[in-house]
């Protein structure tokens, strides 16, 4: 490790991953480094709790309230903030058999869907594996798929590389797991240029920061020409961090101020962190945080 970060030899740029017209990746530099020109803009994606509204964050529940949890209102007053992806989160239970409620749902809506967009199951492996395919079925563009992990990528790769999506891969938090994820995928035939590393960290907390550094292991091994980690990397920082005690909960001390300011403000605080270590996609739950980071940039 050099002793200053100005100081390492960048070998080759972050890859480039297209969706639609976006373009996610090709960092030239680290983006904490005031001086350097050359690294990309983060982009921040909106994820909403499309198919069970009411689980959301009561925060971003009350920005949503208008909507009266209707889907095609949520995307419409989703669609006027400052989000560069819109992300639709199918939170089904554990019954296979509201699947093709959620199919019906997605098809309803694309129409009204202008934004680059994500798709995303509920992290669980038998529902996942059967849910994502079956999604990926009605879409009627190229869009981002959230997420395969070691035990459900066999079943929904080949579905996204049909359809020409770009998948994110889920590991924890570990560099070396993350590298033979990217591998597994390629050898089945996805693209690396459809690959998006998602480091699965914590929103706040021990979680953050052992995340943070893992982020930066990969930005500097992908640096160093390691074709198989110089993927773009993705980060789901509002989940993590809205569905902590802190950010969703009026019980606890005084001296943390008003639920709404704080639970926004542990967003904001995670998703710069996020940023600053090389995320280029950070995902986001609550508009407002999203346009405070992007005036920060």
């Amino acid at each position: 490790m050099p002793e200053k970060m100005s100081d390492f030899e960048i070998k080759q740029p972050i890859r480039t991953v297209e969706i639609n017209s976006l373009k996610i990746g090709n960092d030239k530099s680290f983006r904490f480094l005031s001086e350097n020109s050359n690294s990309s803009k983060t982009l921040y994606a909106l994820e909403l709790d499309i198919f069970n509204p009411e689980l959301s964050n009561p925060v971003v529940k009350e920005y949503f309230s208008k909507a009266n949890s209707n889907p095609q209102q949520i995307i419409e007053l989703a669609q006027k903030t400052s989000c560069d992806i819109l992300g639709l989160k199918f939170n089904i239970d554990e019954d296979l058999g509201q699947i093709n409620q959620a199919k019906n749902l997605l098809k309803s809506l694309l129409p009204f869907i202008k934004k680059p967009l994500m798709i995303r199951g509920i992290n669980k492996t038998d529902i996942d594996s059967v849910l994502l395919p079956e999604l990926i079925s009605v879409l009627d563009r190229e869009c981002i798929i959230a997420f395969a992990s070691e035990k459900t990528y066999k079943n929904i790769v080949p579905s996204v590389i049909k359809g020409n999506h770009v998948l994110v891969l889920r590991t924890p938090i570990d560099i070396n797991l993350a590298k033979e994820m990217n591998i597994l995928t390629t050898e089945m035939g996805l693209s690396p240029d459809k690959i998006l590393i998602d480091p699965d960290m914590g929103g706040l907390g021990y979680g953050l920061e052992y995340g943070y550094s893992i982020m930066e292991r990969i930005k500097l091994a992908g640096f160093d020409g390691d074709s198989m980690l110089n993927m773009p990397i993705i980060a789901f920082a509002g989940e993590e961090t809205l569905k902590t005690k802190e950010a969703k909960t009026e019980e606890i001390s005084s001296s943390w101020g008003d639920l709404n300011h704080r639970a926004i403000m542990l967003e904001i605080t995670a998703g710069s962190a996020i940023s600053a270590a090389g995320a280029n996609i950070v995902v986001l739950n609550h508009p407002k945080s999203i346009e405070t980071l992007k005036g920060l940039d």
